[in-house]
C-alpha cells in the first residue's frame, strides 16, 4: 500500500468546472470517504486517480511517484464501480481470478487458486465459486466485484458507491464487512458516496465535496461536531440539523455576526412545559413520527419548524407543549460559515 497525494488538481468538461484546485492526501492504510451530492465531483476524482480522465492541471502522486500522465495500467489501482461489471459468462472463480491471469502478474496456477480461495472466503462467496455470475443475487454479485478488486493487492482501492444499489439490510451488512476487510488488509481505500451513514461508519476521514471543491476534511467526529459551514452541517446527522434564523427569543448568547442557529438533537434538552424558565423556550408538538427504535418529534418553536429525536417510549402527542433548553448550539453567519460560540 502507499500514500496518494493530489495537488492542485483541476478538471473541466467544456464550460463545467468539475474539480477545482483539489488538495488531498490519503495516507498508507487509510480509508477516506468523499461525501457529497450528485455532481459534486466524487466520481471524477476517482477517475482522475485511476487515469480514466486526465487532469487539466495539478499532479497525482502515488507512493511518491508522479503518475499524472501515466496510463491506467501503470498506476496499480483497483476500481470497484457502482454497477457490478462482472463477466456474465464466467463463473465466480473465473471472475475473481481474471485480474491475476495478466501476463505481468507472473503467478502460478496454484498461487492464483490459493489467492482466489482466500478472497472468496473473506467476502463470503466461497460457496458460489462454480456458479455463473448470472446465477447470483445482487448482493452476491457485489461481493464478487469487491473480491475481484481485493484479489490484486493494488496500491489503492477506488470504490464508487459500490453499495448504493443494494437493499438497506444488505447494505448495512456489507458496510460492516468492508470495514473489517479493510482493517485486516491494511488497505488504502478512497470511497465515494452520497450516503452519510456509509461515510460515518466507514471513514477514517471524510472529505465533503461541493461543486468540485473540497469544503472540509476531517474525522467523522470533527465533521459532525465542528462543521465549517451550513453546507457541511447538512450533510451529516439524522434527522438533519435544524437551521433557523437567530432572534432575541432564543435564550442563547450568540457571537457577533451570527444570523443562524444550528440545532441538532444533542443541542436540545426537552423539559415539561411546567418547568419553563428564562433558560428555556416554549414549543408545541406538531407531529410524532414513530420509527420503531427511534421517534422523531416535529415541533413548532419561535415560529420555526424543528425536528428532533426523542425517546421511543415518549408519551408526548400532537398538541402537547414542551420547554426546550439549548445546550452548546452551533452559530452561523449570513454566508453560512460557522462562528465560534
Amino acid at each position: 500500500m502507499a500514500e496518494i497525494a493530489l495537488q492542485g488538481i483541476q478538471k473541466r468538461f467544456g464550460d463545467t468546472l468539475a474539480i477545482n484546485n483539489l488538495e488531498l492526501t490519503i495516507g498508507d492504510g487509510e480509508l477516506v470517504v468523499l461525501l457529497g451530492p450528485s455532481g459534486a465531483g466524487k466520481t471524477t476524482t476517482l477517475r482522475l486517480i485511476a487515469g480514466l480522465e486526465e487532469a487539466d492541471s495539478g499532479s497525482i502522486r502515488i507512493n511518491g511517484l508522479d503518475m499524472t500522465k501515466s496510463q491506467p495500467a501503470e498506476r496499480d489501482v483497483a476500481f470497484v464501480f457502482q454497477q457490478y461489471s462482472l463477466y456474465p459468462h464466467l463463473t465466480v472463480r473465473d471472475n475473481l481470478s481474471f485480474p491475476l491471469r495478466s501476463p505481468v502478474s507472473g503467478l502460478s496456477e496454484d498461487a492464483v487458486a490459493s489467492r482466489v480461495e482466500e478472497i472468496a472466503k473473506m467476502v463470503r462467496i466461497n460457496h458460489k465459486l462454480e456458479n455463473k455470475a448470472t446465477a447470483l443475487s445482487g448482493g452476491e454479485m457485489q461481493r464478487v466485484a469487491i473480491g475481484r478488486a481485493l484479489v490484486r493487492k493494488p496500491t489503492i482501492y477506488l470504490m464508487d458507491e459500490p453499495l448504493s444499489s443494494l437493499d438497506a439490510k444488505l447494505r448495512a451488512e456489507l458496510r460492516v464487512e468492508l470495514k473489517h476487510i479493510q482493517q485486516n488488509l491494511g488497505a488504502t481505500i478512497l470511497y465515494v458516496t452520497h450516503d452519510q451513514v456509509e461515510a460515518m461508519t466507514l471513514a477514517d476521514r471524510i472529505g465533503v465535496l461541493r461543486e468540485g471543491e473540497l469544503v472540509q476534511l476531517g474525522t467523522p467526529k470533527e465533521i459532525f461536531e465542528q462543521p465549517k459551514n451550513t453546507y457541511v452541517a447538512e450533510r451529516l446527522g439524522q434527522p438533519s440539523i435544524n437551521l433557523v434564523p437567530l432572534c432575541s427569543e432564543w435564550p442563547v448568547q450568540a457571537p457577533a455576526n451570527a444570523t443562524q442557529l444550528g440545532l441538532r438533537t444533542d443541542h436540545v434538552q426537552l423539559h415539561s412545559v411546567d418547568t419553563q424558565t428564562q433558560a428555556t423556550v416554549p414549543a408545541q408538538v406538531q407531529r410524532v413520527e414513530y420509527l420503531g427504535d427511534q421517534t422523531y418529534l416535529h415541533l413548532l418553536c419561535v415560529g420555526q419548524d424543528l425536528t428532533l429525536l426523542a425517546d421511543p417510549a415518549t408519551l408526548l402527542k400532537e398538541g402537547d407543549g414542551v420547554a426546550l433548553e439549548l445546550v452548546q448550539p452551533l452559530f452561523f453567519d449570513q454566508s453560512g460559515n460557522r462562528l465560534s460560540a
